[in-house]
Protein backbone atom coordinates (compact mmCIF):
# COMPACT_ATOMS: atom_id res chain seq x y z
CA UNK A 1 0.00 0.00 0.00
CA UNK A 2 1.65 3.17 -0.81
CA UNK A 3 1.85 6.13 1.14
CA UNK A 4 -1.36 9.10 -0.03
CA UNK A 5 0.07 11.63 -1.82
CA UNK A 6 -3.03 13.60 -1.29
CA UNK A 7 -4.70 13.31 2.16
CA UNK A 8 -8.07 15.19 2.88
CA UNK A 9 -7.68 18.53 4.68
CA UNK A 10 -10.81 19.82 5.45
CA UNK A 11 -14.43 20.62 3.07
CA UNK A 12 -15.94 23.42 2.33
CA UNK A 13 -18.89 23.57 4.38
CA UNK A 14 -20.18 27.39 3.15
CA UNK A 15 -20.11 30.50 1.48
CA UNK A 16 -17.68 33.77 3.47
CA UNK A 17 -19.19 36.88 2.35
CA UNK A 18 -20.15 37.91 -0.90
CA UNK A 19 -17.02 37.71 -3.12
CA UNK A 20 -16.25 34.20 -3.08
CA UNK A 21 -14.92 33.35 0.12
CA UNK A 22 -15.67 29.72 1.53
CA UNK A 23 -15.61 28.60 5.02
CA UNK A 24 -13.58 25.92 5.89
CA UNK A 25 -14.12 22.32 8.29
CA UNK A 26 -10.05 21.98 8.57
CA UNK A 27 -8.95 18.20 9.56
CA UNK A 28 -5.96 18.90 10.06
CA UNK A 29 -4.28 18.67 13.59
CA UNK A 30 -5.08 22.20 13.93
CA UNK A 31 -7.05 24.81 11.71
CA UNK A 32 -3.65 26.84 11.55
CA UNK A 33 -2.17 24.01 9.56
CA UNK A 34 -4.96 24.14 6.84
CA UNK A 35 -4.56 28.18 6.94
CA UNK A 36 -0.93 28.28 6.00
CA UNK A 37 -1.34 26.46 2.59
CA UNK A 38 -0.59 27.74 -0.23
CA UNK A 39 -2.71 25.29 -2.77
CA UNK A 40 -5.61 22.93 -2.11
CA UNK A 41 -6.73 20.37 -4.23
CA UNK A 42 -10.56 19.05 -5.25
CA UNK A 43 -10.89 15.97 -6.97
CA UNK A 44 -12.77 16.35 -10.04
CA UNK A 45 -13.65 13.03 -12.47
CA UNK A 46 -10.59 11.02 -10.69
CA UNK A 47 -8.02 14.11 -11.22
CA UNK A 48 -6.79 16.57 -8.62
CA UNK A 49 -7.65 20.21 -9.65
CA UNK A 50 -5.32 22.90 -8.00
CA UNK A 51 -6.50 26.15 -6.25
CA UNK A 52 -4.60 28.33 -5.11
CA UNK A 53 -4.73 30.48 -1.69
CA UNK A 54 -4.71 33.52 -2.44
CA UNK A 55 -5.89 34.42 1.72
CA UNK A 56 -6.77 32.16 4.56
CA UNK A 57 -7.33 32.80 8.34
CA UNK A 58 -8.40 30.90 11.16
CA UNK A 59 -12.08 32.06 12.68
CA UNK A 60 -12.78 29.70 15.48
CA UNK A 61 -11.97 26.44 14.81
CA UNK A 62 -13.03 26.96 10.98
CA UNK A 63 -10.93 28.35 8.30
CA UNK A 64 -12.07 30.89 5.65
CA UNK A 65 -10.25 31.65 2.61
CA UNK A 66 -10.25 32.71 -0.88
CA UNK A 67 -9.32 30.71 -3.82
CA UNK A 68 -8.58 31.46 -7.02
CA UNK A 69 -10.86 31.08 -9.73
CA UNK A 70 -13.99 31.25 -6.91
CA UNK A 71 -14.59 34.72 -6.93
CA UNK A 72 -18.57 34.80 -6.92
CA UNK A 73 -20.84 33.91 -3.58
CA UNK A 74 -22.78 31.30 -6.63
CA UNK A 75 -18.75 29.74 -7.39
CA UNK A 76 -18.51 29.77 -3.28
CA UNK A 77 -21.33 28.08 -3.17
CA UNK A 78 -21.31 25.56 -6.10
CA UNK A 79 -18.18 24.19 -3.44
CA UNK A 80 -19.97 23.42 -0.56
CA UNK A 81 -19.70 19.98 0.51
CA UNK A 82 -16.73 19.85 -1.64
CA UNK A 83 -13.51 17.84 0.15
CA UNK A 84 -10.42 19.87 0.44
CA UNK A 85 -6.55 17.18 -0.34
CA UNK A 86 -3.27 19.09 0.33
CA UNK A 87 -0.37 17.40 -0.96
CA UNK A 88 1.86 15.62 1.89
CA UNK A 89 4.86 17.15 0.46
CA UNK A 90 3.03 20.32 1.52
CA UNK A 91 2.28 19.63 4.91
CA UNK A 92 5.43 18.76 6.01
CA UNK A 93 5.17 14.60 7.17
CA UNK A 94 8.50 13.55 7.79
CA UNK A 95 8.91 10.55 6.12
CA UNK A 96 8.05 7.34 7.63
CA UNK A 97 5.59 8.81 9.72
CA UNK A 98 1.72 7.67 9.05
CA UNK A 99 -1.40 9.43 8.61
CA UNK A 100 -4.43 8.03 10.20
CA UNK A 101 -6.20 7.09 6.93
CA UNK A 102 -2.66 5.26 6.17
CA UNK A 103 -2.97 3.67 9.35
CA UNK A 104 -6.58 2.36 9.50
CA UNK A 105 -7.10 -1.27 7.81
CA UNK A 106 -3.27 -2.25 8.82
CA UNK A 107 -2.99 -5.72 10.41
CA UNK A 108 -1.49 -5.77 13.95
CA UNK A 109 0.59 -9.07 14.88
CA UNK A 110 2.20 -9.69 18.40
CA UNK A 111 5.58 -8.63 18.50
CA UNK A 112 6.94 -11.37 20.19
CA UNK A 113 5.17 -14.58 18.50
CA UNK A 114 4.19 -13.50 15.05
CA UNK A 115 0.73 -14.11 16.32
CA UNK A 116 -1.93 -12.03 14.17
CA UNK A 117 -3.92 -10.28 16.76
CA UNK A 118 -6.83 -8.36 14.27
CA UNK A 119 -6.94 -5.25 11.95
CA UNK A 120 -6.87 -1.46 13.17
CA UNK A 121 -10.04 -0.52 12.63
CA UNK A 122 -9.96 3.27 13.80
CA UNK A 123 -7.77 5.69 15.45
CA UNK A 124 -8.94 7.71 18.24
CA UNK A 125 -7.68 10.79 20.14
CA UNK A 126 -9.22 11.40 23.36
CA UNK A 127 -6.14 13.28 25.44
CA UNK A 128 -2.40 13.35 24.69
CA UNK A 129 -2.05 9.37 23.71
CA UNK A 130 -3.88 8.80 20.38
CA UNK A 131 -5.63 5.03 20.77
CA UNK A 132 -5.40 2.45 18.15
CA UNK A 133 -8.85 0.85 17.89
CA UNK A 134 -8.80 -3.10 16.92
CA UNK A 135 -10.81 -5.26 15.42
CA UNK A 136 -9.93 -8.66 17.03
CA UNK A 137 -12.00 -12.18 16.55
CA UNK A 138 -13.23 -11.52 19.86
CA UNK A 139 -14.33 -7.96 19.46
CA UNK A 140 -12.57 -4.40 19.62
CA UNK A 141 -9.74 -4.09 21.91
CA UNK A 142 -7.89 -0.35 22.57
CA UNK A 143 -3.77 -0.05 22.79
CA UNK A 144 -2.31 3.34 23.76
CA UNK A 145 -0.30 4.13 21.14
CA UNK A 146 2.99 4.41 23.38
CA UNK A 147 6.27 2.74 22.76
CA UNK A 148 5.93 0.23 25.54
CA UNK A 149 3.08 -1.70 23.44
CA UNK A 150 3.72 -0.17 19.70
CA UNK A 151 6.79 -1.92 18.34
CA UNK A 152 6.96 -0.38 15.10
CA UNK A 153 4.07 0.67 12.04
CA UNK A 154 4.64 0.33 8.52
CA UNK A 155 2.83 0.32 5.50
CA UNK A 156 4.40 -3.26 4.11
CA UNK A 157 4.25 -5.04 7.69
CA UNK A 158 1.64 -3.40 9.33
CA UNK A 159 1.34 -2.40 13.43
CA UNK A 160 3.19 -4.96 15.14
CA UNK A 161 2.77 -4.72 19.07
CA UNK A 162 4.07 -5.97 22.36
CA UNK A 163 0.42 -6.41 24.38
CA UNK A 164 0.10 -6.82 28.28
CA UNK A 165 -1.32 -10.17 29.47
CA UNK A 166 -5.41 -9.32 28.96
CA UNK A 167 -5.23 -6.70 26.59
CA UNK A 168 -6.74 -9.06 23.91
CA UNK A 169 -8.93 -11.22 26.02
Amino acid sequence: MPYIQYPECGQIINTHGCRGGVKIDPWCDSPAVLAALQTVYRKQNGEMVAYRVQRAAVSGRFVVAELSGVETMEAADALRGTVLYASRDDLGIPEGVLLVAEIIGLPVTDARTGVRLGTVKDVIHPAHTDIYVINTEKGEAMVPVVPEFVQSADLERGVYLTPIEGMFD
